[in-house]
């Protein structure tokens, strides 16, 4: 299916590697021009490169997204290089959870500026150049939690459903110009630190990976891949999603228990 991404512009934060680089590369595949920015310059430049090598029109800035003034100045940047901006991809942030009462002020306010204010920083910024272009798509990724909250599982399930609120808020006020609003919801994925796991247990990580699946109760009996992830972020993304707003989708093979 042609997702008629082709020269279409998009932004997409967290990209260096893991689930936003597959996004990247999904995207580069479709002809669309991705710009990147993550906080690591090193693995940010070297992702960029391997999508440049496979054709990609790719801009990489390497900006922390917690503060304002650097995810501007990445917004900016890829106004300033193709004139236009078509879609975002709010894709920053880390897996942070432990007790309830051992969660700080300081972490609540990291992990609030990390993954909801960045997002609602990025979306403001990007709005106005949406809107020149016509209309776009923005999506938001965050975790099953955001539905189905556990114990233990604070602050990020509740940044994470926090992100899915700002995702409907914005779907409602924006469609009337066209903008399109949506959240992926991920399960458990394919990523570097299921390597790190596999080294410090001791096992080939295919083991690992489908007896972490096996024990979570993963109905589909596998960790998803990445470029599963990125399909469905680069469908909704996409004028063939044109009808899809306000909505979190699951990519999760079953596991969660919420809709």
């Amino acid at each position: 299916m042609d997702l008629e991404l082709s020269g279409k512009v998009v932004l997409v934060t967290g990209s260096s590697d893991g689930l936003g680089a597959a996004v990247a590369r999904r995207l580069v595949r479709e002809g669309a021009r991705v710009a990147l920015c993550a906080r690591g310059a090193e693995r940010l430049e070297a992702t960029a490169a391997a999508l440049r090598a496979d054709g990609g029109d790719v801009l990489a800035m390497p900006a922390d997204v917690s503060k304002a003034y650097e995810l501007e100045h990445f917004v900016d940047a890829a106004q300033a290089r193709w004139g236009r901006v078509d879609g975002l991809v709010n894709n920053a942030g880390s897996a942070a959870g432990k007790p309830f009462a051992s969660v700080t002020d300081a972490e609540w306010e990291a992990d609030l500026q990390l993954k909801l204010f960045a997002a609602v920083r990025a979306a403001r910024h990007v709005l106005p150049h949406l809107s020149a272009s016509g209309g776009g798509s923005i999506v938001n990724v965050l975790s099953i939690r955001a539905k189905e909250p556990g114990a233990q599982s604070t602050p990020s399930s509740v940044t994470r459903a926090a992100g899915m609120a700002l995702m409907k808020a914005l779907s409602k006020e924006l469609g009337p110009r066209d903008i399109r609003v949506n959240a992926v919801l991920v399960g458990m994925i394919e990523s570097g630190q299921w390597e790190k796991r596999a080294q410090k247990a001791g096992k080939p990580l295919a083991e690992l990976q489908a007896e972490l699946a096996r024990n979570a109760g993963v109905p589909l009996g596998r960790i998803g891949k990445p470029e599963e992830f990125a399909d469905v972020v680069a469908f909704l993304l996409s004028p063939r999603a044109g009808y899809i707003s306000g909505t979190a989708i699951n990519v999760d093979g079953g596991l969660s228990g919420a809709v």
